[in-house]
């Protein structure tokens, strides 16, 4: 099947560095603190920050699929717009960014996520990416009344789940499909969504079995850099890379996220960063989320926990790009330099801080050749 997806989909353009937003769709959006200015939810709000992407030219707008906050004082990511439905939204408000709608296999439906996403391609005139989740939020999973099963087993239904999800994108007749978590009885889509063969796939499996289903099956892998060093943070995304070449003979194009805490100095960016995660940062509902996702006393120093509460208080565990427009600058090129296609950005005042970006460090951005 030929892939006609770069004809309509920005996130397959040659640009060096591709930029996308993360977590537009949540109150607070990647902040666990209280600061003003913060994303406060709402469509007005929400679609603002699309059209500033819009007319930066981003390649991609990542919501999470959150059902449930994280409690604490703020209960951040509590409120917040179901990414299939946002998408929608959003696709119809904006002219040439990359639209993502997140997906959970474990509680939404091949059949209606086949069908939802095709909708979507066609309002965005083929500019959706799905990203798929196989779920971790346990709070999230049993609000559903399902089962959370084993690690192993939710890429197992992943599988199956985009096996079932891309039949429906492109075969024309009808289909039967037996499987171990799915029974489709003549199974039908019309229209085919615009991309073809079938829409971008986004995924962003960090454990060994999520590389390797990110690796054979995904177009996009997203990857939250852990380490100190710009060498092990490149030899990580080259690992994807190698993996998806050397085991599956596919080429893959890996993403990370940042968080910018701009100001005219360093010393001025570093003391507003101290301000909200000390000052304002809601820990309570940050050690519910890292407890969540597993990141706890069992695996990690008291030291390293601090640090990536820091981290998840100000932007959701995004690489901190703080300082002035020069640093942010720098930063991104950094970034690049690892060996990254995309990074998806946040602010912690979102619409103030993007806007700023537009017209202060975009431009500076641009003339180093990366956009």
């Amino acid at each position: 099947m030929r892939d006609e997806r770069r004809l309509s989909n920005p996130i397959f353009n040659n640009r060096k560095l591709k930029l996308g937003t993360f977590q537009s769709n949540l109150d607070y959006g990647c902040l666990m603190a209280d600061v003003e200015g913060r994303l406060k939810i709402s469509w007005p709000n929400t679609v603002a920050l699309a059209k500033l992407a819009d007319e930066m030219e981003f390649e991609a707008l990542v919501p999470v699929a959150r059902w449930r906050g994280f409690g604490g004082k703020l209960n951040p990511a509590g409120p917040g717009f179901e990414t299939y439905t946002w998408a929608s939204g959003i696709a119809a408000s904006t002219e040439d960014v990359g639209v993502v709608a997140t997906s959970h296999c474990s509680i939404n439906h091949p059949i209606v996520a086949a069908k939802q996403g095709a909708v979507i391609d066609h309002i965005s005139n083929g500019r959706l990416i799905l990203n798929i989740v196989t779920g971790w939020n346990k709070p999230e999973i049993d609000m559903f009344g399902v089962e959370m099963l084993p690690h192993a087993d939710r890429y197992d239904m992943a599988e199956e789940w985009l096996h079932v999800v891309k039949r429906l994108w492109t075969e024309d007749g009808e289909f039967d499909h037996t499987g171990r978590f799915y029974k489709i009885v003549k199974g039908y889509l019309q229209p085919k969504p615009i991309q073809r063969p079938y829409p971008a796939i986004m995924n962003a499996g960090g454990s060994e079995r999520g590389r390797h289903f990110a690796c054979k099956f995904c177009d996009l892998v997203f990857t939250a850099l852990g380490a100190p060093s710009f060498e092990q943070n490149k030899a990580q995304v080259e690992a994807y890379r190698r993996l998806a070449r050397e085991e599956y003979g596919r080429e893959v194009a890996v993403w990370t996220s940042a968080n910018i805490i701009q100001a005219d100095t360093e010393e001025e960016a570093r003391r507003y960063s101290d301000y909200i995660v000390k000052e304002k940062g809601d820990w309570e509902a940050v050690t519910f989320a890292l407890d969540t996702l597993g990141l706890n006393a069992k695996t990690f120093s008291p030291e390293a926990i601090k640090h990536l509460k820091e981290l998840f208080i100000a932007g959701w565990g995004g690489y901190p790009l703080i300082g002035t427009k020069e640093q942010v600058v720098d930063g991104l090129k950094m970034l690049s330099a690892m060996g990254l296609d995309g990074v998806l950005l946040s602010w912690p005042r979102y619409e103030e801080g993007m806007r700023e970006f537009k017209n202060v460090t975009y431009p500076l951005l641009v003339q180093t050749g990366l956009r």
